[in-house]
């Protein structure tokens, strides 16, 4: 039973030592330890904080992408619109300068037209008139068959012609 109940010598000398390796840890160990400790608390919770501003710039960047997503699609939308309204204005330009040209080519068509009937005109009376003649010089030909008869109703056809 000596060992369950040690004696107070064996007390003092267990209790020393104690003291001893007490004074010894709290002197050299429990300082560092210590420090050890509140650096790692400190170090815990500087990371935790770091984590909550990381989570806090997250949620910020992921609204601004929203926005700058938002703002992109507007964007895209009023480049759309514009090019529609581009594409009608080309397309509306093109068909009046279309019916422009369409319009000068027949009118231009139409003044030919006209030129050339005109000298058609010009050419029929022309042949007419070259016709007219020739047929009556051929019939007074042959009814003044005489020179003098020619001669007096050439006369005759210039005293009217002073008249008029």
């Amino acid at each position: 039973m000596g060992l369950v109940t040690p004696e107070l010598g064996t007390f003092i000398w267990m209790f020393l030592a104690f003291a001893i390796v007490l004074f010894i840890l709290k002197k050299f160990a429990w300082k560092p330890i210590l420090n050890a400790l509140r650096e790692r608390e400190e170090s815990i919770e500087d990371a935790l904080r770091s984590a909550e501003r990381a989570k806090e710039e997250m949620a910020e960047l992921k609204a601004d992408n929203e926005r700058i997503l938002q703002e992109a699609r507007k964007e895209r939308e009023a480049v759309l619109v514009e090019a529609r309204e581009m594409g009608d204005k080309i397309v509306s330009e093109a068909k009046q300068k279309a019916t422009q040209e369409a319009d000068k080519i027949i009118e231009s068509a139409r003044v030919s037209i006209e030129g050339e009937k005109s000298a058609a005109l010009n050419e029929i009376k022309s042949q007419v008139a070259n016709l007219s003649v020739e047929i009556a010089e051929k019939i007074l030909r042959q009814q003044f068959a005489d020179d003098q008869q020619q001669k007096e109703y050439f006369k005759k056809l210039m005293d009217e012609v002073k008249l008029n």
